[in-house]
């Protein structure tokens, strides 16, 4: 699929055809392996700045908005955030299903998949705005412990909140079709933007002195606008949906049905992710629950490498299966689980070993004593973890969006008692022993069921040297345990994380793979020059 980059719409060239309709098609999407590292390094600086940015705007907003203020400001991002949970995971639907459908180069189905999801979703938020509306006043003069000089002004918030939600799940429909099509460098070009003003138009406006109601009304502006730029570029690629608009019925069930098991996964992960610390609170004492959550926290927030990895994997298998090209997805699938792991290896060993340290500079010396256990032992949960996203796309991706919900409930089953003993018995050490056990076995059901449904196996990532990287991680460990009792151990340490990546690159590697990672950033780096000069050049996907 060939698309222009730079200074012009990213409209598809169309193929030689008889009719306006047929030209309105373009080409199949090809799948080329320098996607995976240009478009994962798209979405980490999406998903990594607005983040630096959000935590650079938050002091300043609380000083000049205030406490009672921002903590309101931050339940309606909350609601904002929770309220994704209504499009039954729609979102993700149409970007699994156009992108199949492109990888079978039948793109006039691209519009019945995106016309049924936004009158689905637009029905649904609609119902969501009204159930907020209706119950604003319960939730600030009952539920919510809200000032009674902000009761009014709280109130006309929800009410415009609830006006904005039709245009935050709306959003996610063109932006699946635009992910679907590999286009994350346009995704992330109104992504940035639209999640940085998340902080800097509160900023802005508690600079200004407005109150709660202009900021969420120009929050909202920003997401119309938002919604506006998804469409003219979905538009821009895909002529033929503004051609085509209307419910399909015949892509209903599927997007349905693959959508619901999503909405599951989707409220199960943050139980698990909740379910250790609301047992550390009612089991030990609240003063755990901080010790326990400050690495807890600075853990997640490295997901977002992991999570930008999976951005991009997700469309990618969702097309080679849509193009039965298994081959590829075995490929693709090892050589993914095989840099996440060096590149996160080298992330780990560093965390552990410098754990204590990180903690008394980050948090003092009270932190460092109680925390560093638990943030050694999140690391190595967050590694499996993180090595656990590629078989969840995988299987996403294949359309088995219902196995990884169905594990997600097993392992609820086993994860709640198994926190308890281990609270019960270590404090809030069995705390992230549990929640490590925990993510190791997500990790191996999920490869497993991968082997069983994807027909992926372990010998397809020996194919591709997994079991060398394992080798070389398991000697510069053990090589970092003996040198941690040596004096000056930390220097050597830090020499022997600087060693990691040079030796995993001769040693682990082989010339495909550096090969692939060379054209990988030299396409991202051409890429950014083409935008850079504003010069049409087509790139082929």
């Amino acid at each position: 699929m060939d698309f222009a980059i730079g200074g012009s719409l990213p409209r598809i060239p169309m193929p030689e055809c008889s009719t306006p309709e047929k030209r309105d098609l373009p080409t199949r999407l090809v799948i080329r392996s320098e996607l995976l590292v240009r478009n994962t390094i798209f979405n980490l600086i999406g998903l990594g700045l607005p983040l630096l940015i959000g935590l650079l705007a938050i002091p300043p907003i609380i000083r000049h908005l205030g406490l009672e203020r921002f903590g309101i400001l931050s339940i309606i991002w909350v609601v904002v955030g929770y309220f994704g949970f209504v499009d039954l995971g729609l979102g993700r639907a149409t970007t699994k299903f156009v992108a199949e459908a492109l990888g079978k180069g039948e793109t006039e189905k691209v519009p019945g998949y995106l016309w049924t999801t936004v009158f689905f979703q637009a029905a649904m938020s609609l119902l969501g705005a009204l159930g907020l509306i209706l119950t604003t006043s319960l939730l600030t003069e009952k539920i919510l412990k809200i000032p009674p000089a902000l009761v009014a002004e709280t109130r006309v918030s929800f009410y415009i909140l609830a006006l904005s939600l039709p245009l935050v799940l709306i959003s996610a429909s063109f932006r699946g079709v635009l992910e679907a099509a590999q286009r994350f460098d346009l995704v992330n070009i109104v992504k940035i933007p639209s999640s940085a003003l998340n902080y800097l138009l509160p900023l802005g406006g508690a600079l200004a002195g407005m109150k709660l109601p202009g900021i969420v009304l120009l929050l909202t502006v920003a997401r119309g606008l938002t919604l506006i730029a998804w469409a003219w570029l979905s538009f821009s690629a895909f002529p033929i949906l503004k051609r085509k608009i209307g419910f399909h019925a015949e892509s209903a069930k599927p997007l349905l049905v693959f959508g619901g098991w999503v909405t599951v996964s989707n409220l199960l992960t943050p139980v698990l992710g909740s379910v250790d610390r609301l047992m550390i609170g009612a089991l030990l004492a609240v003063e755990a629950v901080s010790y326990y959550s400050a690495p807890f926290e600075v853990v997640m927030r490295l997901g977002i490498v992991p999570g930008s990895l999976l951005l991009t994997l997700f469309p990618m298998f969702s097309a080679l299966n849509g193009d039965d090209e298994r081959t590829r997805s075995k490929a693709y699938f090892a050589r993914a689980t095989k840099y996440l792991l060096i590149l996160l290896g080298a992330m780990v060993i560093l965390l552990v070993f410098f754990a204590k340290d990180a903690m008394k500079i980050w948090l003092g010396e009270t932190f460092a004593e109680k925390s560093t256990v638990i943030f050694q032992v999140l690391a190595v949960g967050f590694l499996v973890n993180s090595l656990a996203m590629v078989p969840f796309g995988f299987l996403q991706g294949i359309g088995r969006a219902d196995i990884p919900a169905k594990l997600q409930i097993i392992e609820l089953a086993f994860y709640a008692p198994l926190a308890w003993i281990l609270i019960k018995r270590m404090g809030i050490d069995g705390a992230a022993l549990a929640w490590t056990v925990r993510a190791s076995a997500d990790m191996i059901m999920l490869f497993i069921a991968s082997e069983k449904y994807g027909k992926i196996g372990f010998r397809d990532l020996v194919r591709h040297g997994i079991l060398r990287v394992i080798a070389l991680s398991a000697v510069f460990i053990s090589a970092g345990v003996f040198l941690v009792r040596l004096p000056y151990g930390r220097i050597f340490i830090l020499g022997l994380f600087l060693g990691f990546l040079p030796a995993t690159w001769y040693l682990a590697m082989d010339g495909n793979d550096r090969g692939w990672v060379w054209r990988s950033f030299a396409d991202f780096r051409n890429r950014l020059k083409r935008g850079a000069s504003g010069v049409r050049t087509p790139g082929r996907l």
